[in-house]
């Protein structure tokens, strides 16, 4: 029986490195993806003893595939996950482009590992959509080719990233209020600073209240983005004051702080302006529906496409385009923030 023939596998496995790292080294692309000196040297070395042929199918990458590889860290709201997606796809399709999509579960052994399986089968380049991570880009690879991340920064990566505009959403928020004529009595339920889109959507409340003179009286946190969080946050508030408007930096904290003025007696928007942030599924199941700050999914999705494509028909480089591309949030009208009458 004759030998069998060596695989760029079987020069990954001896040479100790992932088989996108050996396809990168063996198309010439080493010093361009900055893979080091002794790991370049070990695979082309291991390969000659091997007598693999570049000639192979496995070696050969001529063009672009025109595809794109599309990897979730976790799949969250059904609802959001899903716009995500989409977005992408149509996106994908626009630009003659096929998607390929798989999600980790936020682990990053596995986020890696999906990263590595779009390069071997050819993928142009990779969206990894940072769900729930913060710092990705080292712990999944993204380095080994072209890559945008969605939804969080790397800023020493010097990846791309495309996130929602949190700092415009919150101008957006305070601008509705003090529309509505309420600039007295405002208190903001779940300030937690540590989340990861709290601090931008902070900025933009704060900056505008306080040009406008607006009266923010408290900021309360909430270790959790649950109804039941906000519920306590709302029912402790109301035992001691009287809001006149509350803006919750999550529309699943508003949900509970609905039942909460409900049971003091409140009526919303009649006594309590309430708006939300992400326009998530529940706020259109309240009641009135809730007038919140929509994360915008589907745009999201689109335009990490979008840059990607560019990325990709500049053969990596990022050249003179924004490292972070921000996509306007956007109210979405319901009937919970009303005027503020007497």
């Amino acid at each position: 029986m004759g030998r069998s023939r060596v695989t760029l596998a079987d020069v990954a496995a001896a040479s100790g490195v992932s088989v996108t790292t050996a396809s990168l080294v063996l198309t010439g692309r080493a010093r361009e993806l900055r893979i080091s000196e002794a790991a370049e040297q070990r695979v082309r070395s291991t390969a000659r003893e091997l007598g693999y042929r570049r000639g192979s199918p496995e070696a050969s990458r001529p063009g672009l595939s025109r595809t794109i590889g599309f990897v979730l860290d976790a799949v969250e709201s059904p609802g959001s996950t899903g716009d995500l997606v989409k977005g992408a796809l149509e996106a994908a399709h626009r630009l003659g482009f096929m998607l390929l999509v798989a999600e980790s579960g936020g682990d990053p052994a596995r986020g890696r590992s999906l990263v590595e399986a779009m390069h071997d089968r050819r993928a142009d380049g990779v969206v990894f959509a940072a769900v729930r991570s913060g710092a990705v880009a080292e712990a999944h690879g993204l380095r080994y080719g072209p890559a945008v991340l969605l939804g969080a920064t790397a800023p020493r990566s010097g990846l791309p990233a495309v996130v929602a505009d949190e700092a415009q959403g919150g101008r957006s928020a305070a601008r509705r209020l003090l529309e509505a004529g309420r600039a007295r009595g405002i208190h903001l339920i779940g300030a937690d600073p540590g989340a990861r889109d709290v601090p931008g959507r902070l900025t933009g409340l704060r900056e505008v209240f306080e040009a406008s003179g607006a009266e923010v009286v408290s900021a309360l946190d909430c270790p959790e983005r649950t109804p039941e969080c906000g519920y306590a946050a709302t029912a402790e508030l109301v035992r001691h004051r009287r809001p006149q408007a509350l803006v919750c930096l999550d529309d699943r904290l508003a949900f509970g702080a609905y039942q909460a003025l409900a049971d003091a007696g409140l009526s919303v928007p009649g006594d309590v302006s309430v708006l939300g942030f992400g326009d998530l599924p529940a706020a259109s199941w309240m009641r009135p529906r809730l007038t919140t700050i929509a994360t915008p999914h589907h745009e999201l999705g689109e335009r990490a496409v979008e840059v990607l494509v560019e990325l990709v028909q500049r053969r990596g480089r990022v050249g003179r385009t924004p490292l972070v591309h921000r996509v306007p949030m956007r109210v979405r009208e319901g009937g919970s923030v009303a005027r503020a009458t007497g």
